[in-house]
């Protein structure tokens, strides 16, 4: 029974090693990627133009009417959090390498893997809370109108992105069995 729980215990700390080893990325600047997952508030904005920062593609200046002033206090909020994202991204870093060897000894001490485990979730919230305060500051140098076109738009890119994932699924897949009517493997139809 004991050795069940150890086993159970191991084998959940490895997946979540593994998933937090996924997103590892997490909460540099805006576009430094947080592997598959994105916080909350990340996800609410969304990474834009290059490296996040919407504010220098020209099309959503445009878009937003964006001013110069706004434009200015992006580039200002940017710099003031980046250098505590940066640290606490690596933080994060640390802590997952610290479960490493934990997990790999020959009999792994559960009191330990737990506690680093903790330690490991701390690090990311502190990390998620930090890249909220950031995108919470941009947000509000934007007006109501601005944030709704925001949104539109990065429901936009998300929705082409998900048509081009669908189409090139498709194309993968090949023509329905049998292929349209009328339709040779060389002929009208086939791609």
């Amino acid at each position: 029974m004991k050795f069940t729980v150890m086993v159970r215990t191991m084998l959940g700390a490895a997946a979540m090693t593994a998933a937090v080893a996924a997103g590892a990325q997490a909460a540099m600047p805006p576009g430094a990627g947080f592997g598959g997952h994105r916080p909350p508030m990340e996800r609410a904005l969304g990474p834009m133009g290059s490296q996040g920062r919407f504010w220098n593609d020209p099309a959503m200046v445009s878009k937003l009417s964006l001013t110069d002033e706004q434009r200015k206090s992006f580039d200002q909020i940017l710099q003031q959090h980046r250098t505590t994202l940066v640290d606490l991204h690596a933080s994060l870093e640390k802590a997952e390498i610290a479960m490493q060897p934990l997990m790999e000894a020959d009999q792994p001490d559960e009191t330990r893997v737990l506690s680093q485990i903790d330690a490991i979730a701390q690090a990311r919230a502190n990390l998620e809370k930090a890249n909220a305060r950031f995108l919470l500051a941009i947000r509000a140098k934007l007006t109501p109108e601005q944030w709704k076109t925001l949104q539109a738009s990065r429901a936009e890119r998300e929705q082409q992105f998900h048509d081009r994932v669908r189409s090139g699924a498709q194309r993968r897949q090949g023509p329905p069995a049998g292929g349209p009517e009328g339709a040779t493997p060389n002929g009208p139809g086939f791609f």
